[in-house]
């Protein structure tokens, strides 16, 4: 058995686009689980009861995510040929929701299955992210890599996208940070979105590229407060960063209202995660507040609101 967690943006969505940092933390308390057992009957199984799915592995479509886990990992160890087994596979992390469920549960599958095949040892977060990034082809088309490396090393990464090759970064926490990540329960287009911040750049660069390099250095002074401990520092670079956001446009009505509400709950800082328009947002508290702002995000309409702890 094996397990991977989730992810979020924390710091620098669409800035990050062109050029400018972001920052992705691993959601720990919301993980994805696989289970890889011996079977009686002849084949490979399996089975992913949140997704009603269970079948062989001949059976798969080529294009199957599952599928494509197990030949990566058959090819990357040499094996010519498989032993039977049962692979299953679930996951707390909402699927299709922004926050990793894809590459969460590909990373559990690379280690449960290296377990299984006796070759733990070449299970580094290294080689579970090289295998992820490959299955993450199938789900993106052409991942950025912020997923498979947060989810396969645990650690925040600083991320700058780049022609040649993205410099993807992982580093340590000072001191915890403790995080709520509520849904406004409205579905939005990450391409839309996207699309629209570029047709606004192109009508209006200046204006774009200053809001773009304020979220780069807000990205950068969130990197040095983590790093050294700064809790404090976080909140109020939460708060710049989502208004850089609104006038960008991509926030929401019901965006705004949640981040509003975590704020006067008692919050030391809010903001979107992700392409906005809807989705997610996140709010920094301290563990007394954490019940309060907890409650009146529900109260304000989140669908629901995830607790994780970085540390």
């Amino acid at each position: 058995m094996a397990t991977a967690p989730g992810k979020i943006i924390l710091f620098g969505e669409h800035a990050v686009v062109y050029g400018r940092p972001a920052i992705a933390i691993p959601l720990t308390q919301l993980r994805a689980t696989a289970v890889v057992a011996s079977a009686t009957q002849p084949g490979i199984r399996l089975i992913a009861p949140d997704l009603g799915q269970d079948m062989l592995l001949s059976d798969a479509p080529p294009d199957d995510p599952l599928a494509a886990v197990i030949r990566q990992v058959q090819t990357a160890v040499n094996l010519p040929t498989l032993p039977d087994m049962t692979i299953t596979v679930s996951s707390q992390i909402p699927v299709a929701s922004g926050l990793g469920s894809g590459a969460a549960i590909t990373a559990a599958v690379v280690r449960a299955l290296a377990e299984f095949l006796g070759v733990s040892h070449l299970a580094t977060p290294e080689w579970v992210s090289t295998l992820t990034y490959e299955v993450e082809k199938i789900h993106h088309g052409t991942p950025s890599g912020i997923d498979n490396t947060v989810v396969a090393y645990e650690m925040p990464v600083y991320f700058i996208r780049q022609q040649r090759q993205n410099h993807i970064e992982p580093f340590t926490v000072a001191r915890p940070l403790h995080l709520l990540v509520a849904d406004t329960g409205v579905r939005s287009s990450t391409k839309i979105a996207v699309g629209d911040v570029r047709r606004q750049w192109q009508e209006n660069p200046v204006k774009f590229e200053a809001l773009f390099d304020g979220c780069g250095r807000i990205t950068q002074a969130a990197r040095a407060a983590i790093e050294t401990g700064d809790v404090a520092a976080l909140g109020p670079l939460m708060v710049e960063n989502h208004a850089l956001l609104q006038e960008m446009t991509v926030s929401s009505p019901e965006l705004d209202r949640l981040v509003t509400t975590a704020i006067a709950a008692g919050a030391s800082g809010a903001k979107l995660s992700g392409a906005g328009r809807g989705g997610n947002m996140i709010a920094l508290v301290t563990p007394e507040m954490e019940t309060v702002v907890h409650a009146a995000l529900l109260a304000a309409g989140a669908k629901r609101v995830l607790i994780t702890t970085l540390a």
